[in-house]
């Protein structure tokens, strides 16, 4: 039986992140000094700020590839690296975080796919390999993955046949392959020729149309404030302000959301 945090810490059973005074140092520099965040099971949350505001250290703190120092982090009532016993935390084996990991999609800038495999195989690995799948099943699903982000004919093409638009839309249905409960993006688009972004917000806007649980952190603005269900802006490793995202882009009650989005806008 899958443990659930959720009830004992106060949490709502329809949230999927929870995230309370979460820190993060790097010997002694603080990355992350208190970050308090919620994102209900079937929204979307945009995280937006300057570099080096601690979007991405959050992100990568969420499924664990950064693990935290403090604070209280749970992914669908359950913490990701950890178990907790006597009141304790003691951390996973390397085997059970990974197992653990696999329910938590990752996008990154720079899609990571394997350069020596074709789009068909990249996005067969890790169902087969992680979540012990047969292959005809995980051939099957990645077929359907990539006609549903428009890419069913590229399936024996290898990565640098394509568009860095079509690798990231080839990177998006390889997350969505190891059938997660939510979808990190870290900055999805930030490496694409202009021309290009389209295509990729129109698969992630498919997606939370289909009520797909998504934290973003994004410069696109504009897909925030159409897509998102809250807007976060976090600077200095705090979360400055967050609410509705087309209320914060219209009227920031912080100064500083306001002197941030009057450069970016």
């Amino acid at each position: 039986m899958k443990t659930n945090h959720f009830e004992r810490f106060g949490v709502s059973s329809s949230v999927m992140i929870h995230a309370s005074d979460v820190r993060k140092s790097y010997g002694s520099y603080e990355v992350l000094k208190g970050v308090n965040v919620s994102v209900p099971n079937g929204s979307v949350a945009c995280i937006i700020g300057p570099s080096g505001s601690g979007k991405s250290t959050f992100l990568r703190c969420i499924n664990h590839l950064e693990d935290i120092n403090s604070g209280l982090l749970l992914v669908d009532g359950d913490f990701v690296g950890y178990r907790l016993k006597d009141d304790r935390l003691h951390e996973l084996r390397a085997s059970q975080i990974c197992a653990r990991r696999a329910e938590i999609g990752m996008v990154f800038q720079h899609f990571n796919l394997f350069p020596h495999m074709t789009v068909l195989e990249n996005l067969m690995e890790a169902p087969v390999r992680v979540r012990g799948e047969k292959r005809a099943e995980a051939r099957q699903h990645a077929l359907e993955l990539l006609r549903r982000v428009g890419l069913a004919e590229k399936a024996s093409a290898y990565p640098r046949q394509l568009s860095g638009g079509q690798q990231q839309r080839v990177a998006i249905a390889r997350a969505l392959a190891m059938r997660p409960k939510v979808l990190l993006f870290d900055e999805p688009t930030s490496a694409l020729d202009p021309e290009l972004v389209g295509e990729v917000l129109s698969v992630m806007k498919d997606l939370a149309r289909d009520g797909m649980t998504m934290v973003v952190v994004t410069h696109e603005i504009g897909f925030a404030r159409e897509v998102a269900d809250q807007l976060i802006f976090m600077d200095g490793g705090t979360v400055m302000e967050q609410g509705d995202p087309r209320e914060m882009i219209a009227n920031p009650k912080s100064p500083r959301t306001r002197e941030f989005l009057a450069k970016v806008l």
